[in-house]
């Protein structure tokens, strides 16, 4: 008979207890390993003469060991444990395990007690449960990786069913069981990675992507100075955030033609800016090598556009800046000659945030948020802004504070001398025209 599982996965009993009393002894830690529980699989599947087998394959999680420790891991494998119960309890019976997979494996096995007479389990029963966990997994797997992965772990779900055979013994047997569900959760991971890449490659081919904008302020008269382009996948997709978007497509090589997509659309977004203001795009210093970038072909996109070199900055990341310095500066040089302004953005996240802004010498600095946030309250945080803010005076570049949230911190960076400022304290960024126009 089905009932609920408890809050908490399942663990295991001895080989004394009943299988009533099973679904009533709750961990609080992680769920056992599987050597601890091997004898009672062994036991309960000779008793009902088939077991179905459900695995969760969490390899995306072994990084979270190598970074931040065992610990951190199996606080990782806990929440992949927990989410899993919570998904599918209700399909499962009161004498079903949850146990980790072998040593060194970063996996979870869900072990299903049934009647070999129950045809329909290993025909809709067990691939259900499949079909519920995957998807599950896909929309909200990153919730077990938090805080340690910043990008959304690949979990993949498999299933197996075997029927006892006496004349095996049931290690062997249970073996076989594992090895099969390893492979259907590699076959399903293989369709989702194809499934994915499509997709991002649909998106490209239809250029499904859309920028939003957002006001860069004056601080001193608070009026728009300028605004950033912050490009965003389909609405209401997985791909919508442009970090998902741009992860996906890094793994599957396609960033290249991701960035060309998202400058262009920048670009013909801007059709309706401000006259005045500036538009700053974010730009990977490889744009260098896009014929659609070099000067003609660039002349010819401003022109549709209705934009001049003079109304553009070009945003590229303190960390690609300092990945390769002499390529910035080829960068600089080149577009700079043309006519445009350079913008060295996320200054402060990285560990050589001076020695990029001396190098390279941009028209703008981007301060991180993490400089800004709660500057109002912290005489540390303005002593750094203040030194940069000295420091970017002495090379001819000028300071742009990001993460505004509060008009406390906006009065701050007034008090500091700091030009320019961002964030949602001006306003969420929205397109420059409204839809269809």
């Amino acid at each position: 008979m089905r009932s609920p599982m408890s809050s908490a996965p399942i663990a295991v009993p001895s080989a004394s207890d009943s299988h009533a009393d099973a679904a009533q002894v709750a961990y609080q830690g992680a769920p056992p390993p599987l050597g601890e529980a091997l004898q009672e699989i062994g036991r309960r599947f000779e008793h009902d003469g088939a077991l179905g087998l459900l695995i969760v394959d969490a390899t995306a999680l072994a990084e979270i060991e190598r970074t931040y420790g065992p610990e951190a891991h199996q606080r990782s494998m806990r929440a992949l444990a927990n989410f899993v119960s919570d998904t599918i309890r209700f399909r499962l019976a009161d004498q079903d395990l949850m146990v980790q997979g072998e040593t060194g494996r970063s996996e979870l096995l869900i072990v299903l007690f049934r009647d070999a007479r129950d045809a329909r389990f290993q025909r809709e029963g067990l691939p259900e449960l499949c079909r519920v966990l995957q998807p599950a997994l896909a929309a909200q797997g990153h919730r077990v990786a938090h805080p340690y992965l910043p990008s959304h772990p690949n979990l993949s779900v498999g299933c197996a069913f075997q029927l006892y055979n006496p004349t095996r013994s049931a290690a062997t047997q249970i073996r076989a069981a594992i090895e099969e569900a390893r492979s259907d959760s590699e076959l399903n991971a293989r369709l989702i990675a194809r499934d994915r890449r499509r997709r991002l490659v649909g998106l490209l081919v239809a250029e499904q992507v859309y920028s939003v904008y957002e006001p860069i302020v004056e601080v001193a008269t608070r009026t728009v100075f300028g605004y950033e382009a912050l490009a965003r996948g389909p609405a209401g997709s997985e791909l919508q955030s442009p970090m998902t978007l741009f992860q996906r497509a890094a793994e599957e090589g396609l960033v290249f033609e991701l960035d060309a997509l998202c400058r262009r659309r920048g670009l013909e977004g801007a059709l309706d800016l401000p006259k005045g203001t500036k538009l700053f795009l974010n730009f990977r210093p490889t744009t260098i090598y896009d014929p659609s970038f070099r000067a003609d072909s660039l002349r010819s996109t401003l022109d549709r556009c209705q934009l001049q070199p003079s109304d553009i900055v070009f945003e590229i990341s303190e960390q690609e800046s300092i990945d390769n310095y002499w390529l910035f500066r080829e960068v600089r040089d080149y577009y700079g000659n043309l006519g445009f302004q350079i913008a060295l953005d996320d200054t402060g996240a990285g560990y050589a945030s001076l020695e990029a802004v001396m190098e390279l010498s941009p028209e703008f600095i981007k301060v991180d948020r993490a400089f800004v946030r709660g500057i109002d309250q912290d005489t540390s945080r303005q002593e750094l802004l203040r030194a940069l803010h000295a420091v970017a005076g002495r090379i001819g570049s000028q300071i742009i504070a990001e993460g505004l949230d509060t008009l406390e911190e906006l009065t701050t960076l007034g008090e500091l001398g700091i030009p320019y400022g961002q964030g949602w304290l001006f306003g969420k960024a929205t397109p420059l025209r409204a839809p269809g126009q």
